[in-house]
């Protein structure tokens, strides 16, 4: 087998269409096609498994890519050692985290680092939560990730970054909005919109409501954050949001942010990798995203990103 056979086998598990590896590795599908063919005909199994809509990894093709992706881990490691570092960092990172992340706390730093590394390509993942997050990481579907913690995994660097706060966010007209802090008692007699199950914050605040008994009143549930947001304004209900996804809606005065008296939601985003040899892209990314811990931490806390192409106060932009 060759190693250009593998690294066709990576990305067309990556894409699981055959059409759209083809097009990121600047081949013809049959051309994309037949070194799949060789590689299923020398290990003797078929790889994935052909459906109307494209295709999946078979048992034997998940096993196969842990393999693959350590074999191109290595013959990488070789090429970096052989150079010896004479060029700047080049290859490509895939970077994966919950969507409303990603547009309010990373895009802002990946679009600096894709300016000052040109020769590095970084590509998004969305997950819908945790657990899918470090599972893209494990299946080598992804390079970094980000997440809360905690994450367990003997087989993944955990490396914090910041830290960040789940707060109460009230509409403007609420009869909770400006006061800043209000007592569990209090809340108890709201009704919530909440994230979905499954996702990070979601847990965060079940385990909240489980340590101080509260059975919150469901107005609804989303996964959509702007739509939760949308709601809360309109008066639908209360909900419990991270500091950094309503800086710009507290700022304009559409929202407003409180703390729970006596109670603090605190939780550890961190960026995860596989414990083992990493390409010098991916370390690139790695140290760029680490050096910029204390930006992180104040967009975490709520600082509004002051784009002025975004609207302010209903229908107005800012100038």
């Amino acid at each position: 087998m060759e190693l250009s056979q593998l690294r066709t086998f990576r990305v067309v598990a990556e894409t699981l269409n055959f059409t759209r590896a083809a097009g990121r590795l600047g081949l013809t599908q049959s051309a994309v096609s037949h070194q799949i063919k060789s590689l299923e005909t020398e290990l003797g199994e078929p790889l994935f498994i052909r459906a109307k809509r494209g295709v999946k990894l078979s048992s034997l093709g998940q096993a196969a890519l842990e393999h693959a992706v350590r074999i191109l881990d290595e013959a990488e490691a070789l090429r970096e050692r052989i150079t010896g570092g004479e060029h700047s960092p080049a290859g490509r990172v895939r970077a994966a985290a919950a969507t409303q992340a990603f547009v309010h706390l990373f895009a802002p730093l990946f679009e600096t680092f894709m300016r000052e590394q040109p020769r590095i390509d970084v590509s998004f993942r969305t997950t819908a939560s945790t657990d899918q997050t470090v599972a893209e990481i494990l299946n080598g579907m992804a390079d970094v990730g980000f997440a809360s913690l905690p994450v367990f995994s003997p087989a993944l660097k955990i490396t914090s970054l910041f830290e960040d706060e789940l707060v109460l966010v009230v509409g403007h007209s609420h009869r909770f909005s400006g006061r800043g802090r209000v007592t569990l008692e209090q809340v108890r007699e709201e009704r919530f919109i909440l994230f979905e199950l499954g996702g990070s914050i979601r847990r965060a605040t079940d385990e909240f409501f489980n340590k101080v008994g509260l059975q919150p009143s469901l107005a609804l549930e989303s996964n959509d954050t702007a739509f939760i947001k949308l709601m809360v304004e309109r008066g639908q209900g209360i909900s419990l949001l991270p500091a950094w996804a309503v800086g710009d809606e507290v700022a304009w005065g559409w929202l407003s942010k409180l703390k729970i008296e006596g109670h603090e939601l605190k939780r550890t985003v961190a960026a995860i990798s596989l414990a083992r040899f990493q390409p010098a892209a991916t370390r690139a990314f790695l140290e760029f995203m680490l050096g910029r811990r204390e930006e992180l931490q104040k967009l975490a806390e709520g600082a509004p990103h002051h784009d002025e192409s975004r609207p302010g106060p209903r229908g107005i932009r800012h100038r």
